[in-house]
């Protein structure tokens, strides 16, 4: 699982840093119909062969056909042009976010499957998340003891995990903490599991199931009662913001907290994709995003595929964060004797619901 998430992550990062030069290079090496149908035929072959749902996977392939007989592909005579098309005539069969065919201007190295990623790779990797805090943007108390952490990725907690401590150490000692994940695309289930640990107490809670389609095998993840730094307390609240933009891992991070009602979803609709994947080398020029696998919430049985993690207190992405921060300060000033404190507090609460009113 971590060799699959690493490997998807370098490409990820390749992909990412090509993405510039796709949008200031606009005329494309033209594709022959010939290396048209070869990428086409081939995306097909490896959904047939690899996508979590089989029957769903013959029937983007029976519409493409049927897209590709009715000449919708005869204009469509470049890479990006080629990859938008496909990735969103897949998407309108399965609803699988996840599912999208790439375009590389560079040459996607060869990698055999399950071979794992070059200590170049590795060293490349490492250094990215290191550079960017191991996607811990923001920590920081908020005044009337509140905590804040903004985080806009799950990378592999063996690199991260001492971070986490950190950011976990530094608001242990607020009454309660917001989880910005607004801006968060997702990323490794070992990471999720590793942060919500510090949430519970000394009993394994179990979080999630991946199902995958190869073996026909069940990857479970539970909370680890023993952590690097301090644990939050079970008691303590806590608040999640989301956004349409909120999506995958982040996604289930919303929903094991939601189901496991140990948090308070603040914001919008999640994205809606829980099927975890594989990027799949189709040829030199184009690699597609598969998902092998899906999320099954052992509670509920059910997963946020295709409807997203719904929040328990709807509002937009821009008043999320005040909304939040409102009900954790009417929370906490119910439970404080000290009047100055109390009537700081009560000055706090009034002056965020002013500024969220001219919102």
């Amino acid at each position: 699982m971590n060799s699959l998430i690493l490997k998807s992550s370098i490409i990820a990062l390749l992909l990412a840093s090509f993405s510039s030069f796709v949008q200031a290079e606009p005329d494309q090496p033209t594709l022959s119909p010939a290396e048209k149908s070869q990428i086409v035929d081939s995306v097909l072959k490896e959904l047939n062969d690899r996508y979590i749902f089989p029957d769903v996977a013959q029937k983007m392939e029976t519409d493409i056909r049927s897209r590709i007989d009715n000449k919708e592909y005869d204009p469509i005579n470049n890479g990006p042009a080629l990859a938008e098309k496909l990735t969103a005539d897949l998407q309108s069969i399965s609803n699988d976010k996840h599912l999208r065919l790439h375009f590389s201007p560079q040459p996607i190295p060869v990698r055999v499957q399950n071979d794992e990623p070059t200590p170049e790779e590795k060293a490349e990797r490492e250094n990215h998340m290191k550079r960017i805090n191991f996607a811990f943007e923001r920590v920081e108390r908020m005044p009337g003891n509140v905590g804040y952490i903004k985080l806009n990725n799950f990378f592999e907690p063996k690199l991260g995990e001492e971070t986490v401590a950190a950011a976990m150490n530094f608001v242990a000692n607020t009454d309660s903490l917001i989880f910005d994940l607004r801006e968060n695309g997702g990323g490794d289930p070992e990471m999720i599991a590793l942060i919500t640990s510090y949430l519970f107490g000394d009993e394994p809670v179990h979080l999630n199931d991946l199902h995958w389609r190869e073996g026909n095998r069940v990857e479970e993840f539970w909370t680890n009662p023993k952590v690097l730094g301090k644990k939050y307390g079970q008691t303590k609240d806590i608040y999640v913001l989301t956004s349409n933009h909120t999506f995958s891992g982040a996604e289930e991070f919303a929903n094991n907290l939601k189901v496991l009602k140990r948090a308070t979803i603040v914001g919008e609709t999640t994205g809606g994709g829980a099927n975890p994947g594989d990027d799949i080398r189709i040829n030199d020029h184009f690699i597609a995003f598969i998902p092998t696998g899906r999320a099954v919430n052992p509670i509920t049985k059910t997963n946020w595929e295709g409807v997203g993690v719904e929040p328990d207190v709807k509002t937009s992405k821009d008043r999320a964060m005040k909304t939040a921060y409102l009900a954790a300060l009417n929370k906490s000033v119910g439970k404080i004797e000290d009047e100055r404190l109390k009537n700081a507090i009560a000055n706090l609460i009034e002056k965020t619901q002013k500024e969220l009113d001219a919102m």
